[in-house]
């Protein structure tokens, strides 16, 4: 880092609150500073000070195409050019919509929101309005966006606070969320088969649905136990609960229809965000027919001026139909360049005897764990056993060696279009290098 970075980071301070406009990307998980960036391209970054670094973190994993990638970039600045937003109808949403609906088994029909936030409150508000219940189940570390129904023990604690796993404490993770917002969510440990089955036939008949994440991805990288997912949406066929299935992280990442073709799924409702968009905000909510028509108009409200705002869709269909071209080509080089980082990755972690740490992933999708563990299985393994501290000051270390990944533990790294299999050797020499000067 440098000079610039720390003047910047001082004005900022004082003008924006935690010196940034989100917790994650400020001084408050980057220490001292962090680096403020100038330019990228590919996975590289490149800061105010001249510094450049390998990028893990791409935008907490909305680039699948990488940054600046020249068919997005052409498609963005060609519909900036011809008017940026209309919030009317146009072409490029029906062709995007349609590739959705070829890609995605279960898709039928979509609509397109602006973030993963609001397309998980647009889901639920429809799961609701068509079953005509008002429960919802969410699980312990997911986290569907910021919504007041849905944020609720998504922020590690001690574990001693969370309460016995057969009547788990749902924490409100904010203040400003009321009572009445939360007391129809019910909260579970997840990859928990005991508690599943125990809630659906306790109030099974009262649940509106059941929100899941296809990947824990939001407490680092934790995959469900052979057969958790499918045995939650049998449980949702036999009591008419909508299975609601998160894919913000892993959608148009860790396969062409992400979790729901990597575990053969068959979800009620979808939602997207993140790569979705190749840098643009953007989402969407993906259903069969008679159920996304329950969002028509005067039934379930999901109105927005901004909803499929062309530069989004447009750069959206670009970056997409950019992966699937050539038998789904760019998903193939996400995974590989992944799984190599993990690869080289767990070489060295099992080579040196100085620190205890293990690396987790799905596909693309990766992280690291300080901990005495073999393996973080759900959000009560990774508050008990992860030293979230000494990953922050490991991570610092790295984007000091030019690998930038996000020092916040409960977050994920991810591989994109722009790496290449120098960028992973680079990676895993600095990765060795930090675990070797260290404490």
């Amino acid at each position: 880092m440098g000079d610039l970075s720390k003047g910047l980071s001082e004005r900022a301070e004082k003008v924006l609150v935690d010196g940034g406009n989100s917790a994650s990307r400020g001084p408050r998980v980057f220490k001292p500073y962090p680096p403020y960036i100038a330019r990228a391209e590919g996975c590289r970054l490149y800061d105010v000070d001249g510094n450049n670094y390998i990028d893990w973190m791409n935008a907490f994993g909305a680039l699948s195409t990488g940054h600046a990638h020249p068919a997005v970039v052409e498609a963005a600045t060609g519909a900036i050019a011809t008017g940026a937003h209309y919030a009317a109808a146009i072409p490029e949403e029906i062709e995007f919509a349609e590739l959705i609906v070829n890609m995605v088994p279960v898709a039928e029909k979509v609509r397109f929101a602006n973030s993963g936030t609001e397309a998980c409150m647009a889901a639920i508000r429809l799961a609701r309005g068509h079953t005509g219940r008002k429960k919802i189940v969410k699980f312990e570390g997911h986290y569907h966006g910021w919504a007041d129904a849905l944020l609720l023990t998504t922020n590690p604690q001690p574990v001693t606070t969370l309460g016995h796993e057969n009547d788990p404490v749902g924490i409100v993770d904010s203040s400003g969320i009321p009572h009445g917002a939360v007391e129809d969510t019910i909260v579970l440990p997840w990859n928990n088969f005991d508690a599943l089955e125990r809630v659906f036939k306790d109030r099974g008949r009262e649940i509106a649905c059941v929100a899941t994440e296809g990947v824990m991805a939001n407490i680092g990288i934790i995959e469900a136990r052979p057969g958790y997912l499918h045995r939650m949406q049998e449980l949702c066929r036999e009591y008419d609960v909508l299975f609601y299935l998160d894919e913000t992280v892993t959608g148009f990442r860790v396969a062409p229809a992400g979790c729901v073709e990597m575990y053969g799924l068959e979800p009620d409702i979808v939602t997207y965000g993140k790569a979705i968009g190749h840098g643009f905000p953007l989402a969407a909510i993906c259903a069969r027919h008679e159920l996304m028509d329950g969002l028509g108009w005067g039934k379930v409200m999901h109105f927005g001026t901004f909803n499929a705002h062309r530069v989004g869709v447009t750069a959206g269909l670009a970056g997409t139909k950019l992966l699937a071209a050539d038998n789904n080509a760019g998903f193939t080089h996400l995974h590989t360049m992944g799984q190599a980082a993990v690869a080289g990755i767990r070489d060295v972690i099992a080579k040196q005897n100085r620190h205890n740490l293990i690396c987790q992933s799905v596909g693309s999708l990766f992280q690291i764990y300080f901990t005495d563990a073999p393996e973080i299985t759900d959000f009560r393994d990774y508050c008990a056993h992860v030293d979230s501290a000494k990953f922050a000051r490991f991570a610092n270390h790295l984007r000091e060696l030019g690998v930038y990944m996000s020092p916040s533990n409960t977050l994920h790294n991810c591989s994109t279009l722009g790496h290449t299999s120098s960028d992973v050797d680079q990676t895993i020499i600095a990765f060795a290098e930090a675990l070797k000067i260290f404490e």
